[in-house]
């Protein structure tokens, strides 16, 4: 498996190369060489396969013989050990649940194959591996559960100060051991930026052996592909043309998706669900890309200004304006509308949406008389309890992954959204 930089299409490495170093040096992200057409054949029998062969058949597809078969099964097996089951409201809206794994959130597909991948990658080498990861919310929970006691692995978080849940933050800063949480006074795009400057800073780079877990690491994308054949095989029996409705911020997600139809997935088209942080849903709109500071909300996950996989969509469609809106059309709320779905959501179907999820439910109801619509319900309702509880006027249950924390102490190293005093904390640990 060959891949090449999006700034230099020249420029091209191996899987390892492109998992270990995650950013290209030219500041480009990796995309695969190839992205092949899996066969009909498969499409068509996907009710014979079970979860972890899709995401087999899938990845072996992507990664060809990079890895060997029983390795590749063992990862699998390894990283992507629970469902991604569809609850369908109605015979036309479905949630495609992604929140059931360690920690609740969809992060855990991504965080845990990637884990896995590394682990298996440094076999056999001495020096340890320092992994940077910048989170709006879940990215830093899933990170640290799939991450948390592997051997010759360190994991750095940086997440905003004030700007994800409660639970969210708890997530990232009890665990210890080999995870360390960096609490900055600033935004998610502050923290993605140092996170981004970083891999290009010489001296971190010759003290550290440095890689990402963020969705600008294609070993991220790779596993988010998988839940969208997975649940294409639950609903088909309906007949109906599919749309999925993807909550987005870094926009990684959509990316999988994306490549998931590129992949042979009849996949009629997606909808790119944002809040108020809306660069994608108005580029869609005027062809015009133009990052903007983040903007807090209840959806704090996608309070992202400027998504870094949006880079990789531009890629996948040569830039084609035209060809983009074909397969993606935007959606947007603010937060009363966000507010306004979650009650909607449950008034007509008894169901609870996390706000993120509320927005691709919402996206969804207007779909065509002959489409099916799927919104991915990206986290567990319970990590954002607060805004829930007080939407829907109820008691949410918190499950026990999440009220084991209550009594953990938090653990966080707080520090300025400048560069360089990151740079100095990390010259000196």
């Amino acid at each position: 498996m060959q891949l090449y930089s999006t700034n230099n299409k020249n420029l091209k490495v191996s899987l390892k190369d492109a998992v270990m170093q995650s950013l290209a040096p030219d500041k480009g992200l990796y995309m695969p060489e190839v992205i092949p057409v899996l066969p009909s054949g498969f499409i068509a029998d996907l009710d014979a396969f079970t979860f972890q062969e899709i995401a087999y058949e899938v990845s072996h597809a992507l990664i060809g013989d990079y890895i060997s078969s029983v390795d590749l099964r063992r990862i699998i097996d390894e990283a992507i050990n629970f469902d991604a089951p569809v609850t369908m409201l109605n015979d036309q809206i479905g949630a495609l649940e992604l929140w059931h794994g360690p920690s609740l959130a969809f992060k855990d597909f991504g965080a845990r194959f990637m884990a896995a991948l590394m682990s298996y990658f440094i076999q056999g080498e001495n020096k340890k591996l320092t992994i940077l990861v910048a989170t709006s919310g879940d990215t830093g929970g899933a990170v640290a559960s799939g991450f948390y006691k592997i051997p010759g692995i360190e994991v750095i978080i940086l997440y905003p100060s004030g700007k994800v849940s409660d639970l969210q933050e708890k997530q990232l800063t009890t665990l210890g051991e080999n995870i360390t949480a960096l609490e900055i006074k600033g935004t998610f795009d502050d923290c993605q930026s140092m996170v981004k400057e970083a891999f290009l800073d010489a001296g971190l780079n010759q003290k550290y052996h440095l890689s990402s877990a963020n969705s600008i690491n294609i070993s991220r994308l790779i596993p988010q592909s998988f839940y969208y054949f997975e649940a294409w095989k639950q609903v088909r029996k309906f007949g109906k043309d599919v749309v999925f409705s993807v909550p987005s911020g870094n926009f990684g997600n959509l990316t999988a998706g994306l490549m998931a139809r590129k992949m042979g997935l009849p996949v009629k088209r997606f909808i790119a669900a944002t809040n108020i942080n809306k660069i994608v849903p108005d580029y869609l709109q005027s062809g015009v890309y133009k990052p903007k500071p983040s903007v807090s909300t209840i959806s704090n996950a996608m309070d992202v200004g400027n998504p870094s996989n949006f880079t990789r969509i531009l890629d996948l469609y040569n830039q084609d304006h035209a060809a983009i809106t074909k397969d993606i059309e935007g959606f947007y709320l603010d937060d009363n509308g966000t507010r306004d779905a979650m009650k909607d959501a449950y008034k007509r179907y008894g169901y609870i949406c996390d706000p993120h999820g509320a927005i691709g439910y919402q996206s969804l109801c207007h779909i065509g008389q002959n489409e099916l619509g799927l919104f991915l319900e990206t986290a567990h309702p319970a990590k954002f309890l607060d805004t829930v509880q007080e939407t829907l006027g109820m008691h949410i249950t918190v499950p026990e992954a999440l009220a084991s924390l209550a009594n953990k102490s938090k653990k966080a190293v707080m520090m300025r959204s400048d560069y360089k005093d990151f740079q100095d904390y990390m010259m000196q640990r």
